[in-house]
């Protein structure tokens, strides 16, 4: 997921908010993740981690804390952050290279360190959450705060992320201002303990529907793939019209069309259906954004 808006929009809260909305790890997953701290020497008086790991790298971090190496190959953050949220706060402000390095993890659930002396792949399977300003100044959409440059400064600020980068994120959600009234507003009618609820009945017919399947287990739509995925994730009439007009219209990437599929049937378990219907694919097609340079 990705979040753009404002400073002070409340985008590092919401992405700290995350992991209290996602249940616990399991026995498996628990020892999975564990591990992975251990051989990193994170792993504090050689406990079970039992709550989703967390990771919010700065932006100055180089290219092997983000992704693993050294001289004994460590796991890096987002292999630390396995089965957990990584969150990059200041996306466009991470150096390139560093950034490119994510495209692999992301497409995969795994990175590969190669050194002189050793070549090992570690487990990297990250709910990426990231965050930036629309423009350098931050303040594109208010005309009284907004550098002269604008809009411009926005052009080649979001161009630090590469098109391909951009595709491999399926959520694009603009995060508005907040006013002052917005301050004073009563809580919402839903909190966070609903919310992890909804979350966690959905995520218990994931595993129900893929506890058969052979292969490596599968443990949310987000690892289904190929041939599984367009079973489980096919759409009714009306949704795969929709799917094949955003094909045309938006230049939809083959990647990008099993992340809108994927990102459907979360929708469709969240909402109680067996069938992923147009609204779904309706609404994951309006996460979608255009990559710099494509608008």
């Amino acid at each position: 997921m990705l979040m753009v808006g404002p400073p002070g929009a409340g985008k590092s809260m919401l992405a700290a908010r995350l992991p209290s909305l996602l249940p616990p790890l399991d026995a498996s997953e628990a020892l999975e993740v564990s591990m992975i701290h251990s051989v990193a020497g994170a792993l504090d008086e050689g406990k079970l981690l039992r709550r989703r790991p967390y990771r919010d790298p700065h932006h100055s971090a180089s290219l092997p804390a983000l992704t693993g190496g050294g001289l004994r190959a460590r796991p890096g953050e987002v292999s630390l952050a396995h089965l957990g949220v990584l969150f990059l706060d200041e996306l466009p402000e991470f150096n390139r290279q560093t950034l490119e390095a994510l495209r692999q993890p992301l497409e995969t659930g795994r990175v590969s360190i190669a050194r002189a002396n050793a070549h090992v792949t570690y487990p990297a399977l990250v709910q990426l959450v990231a965050a930036m300003n629309p423009c350098r100044c931050g303040y594109l959409d208010d005309a009284g705060l907004a550098c002269a440059r604008a809009p411009k400064c926005a052009i080649d600020y979001q161009a630090r992320i590469s098109g391909p980068l951009f595709d491999r994120i399926d959520l694009h959600v603009e995060v508005p201002s907040v006013s002052a009234g917005d301050l004073t507003l009563p809580p919402p009618a839903e909190g966070s303990a609903e919310v992890a609820g909804r979350v966690a009945t959905a995520r218990a017919v994931q595993g129900a529907r893929y506890a058969d399947e052979p292969g490596p287990r599968i443990r949310a739509n987000a690892e289904a793939d190929g041939t599984l995925l367009e079973r489980v994730a096919a759409p009714d009439d009306g949704g795969r019209t929709l799917l094949g007009q955003a094909v045309e219209r938006i230049r939809l990437t083959a990647r990008g069309y099993h992340r809108v599929l994927r990102v459907a049937r979360t929708l469709a378990d969240l909402d109680g259906q067996a069938q992923v219907r147009r609204i779904h694919v309706a609404e994951a097609l309006s996460y979608r954004r255009a990559a710099p340079g494509r608008r």
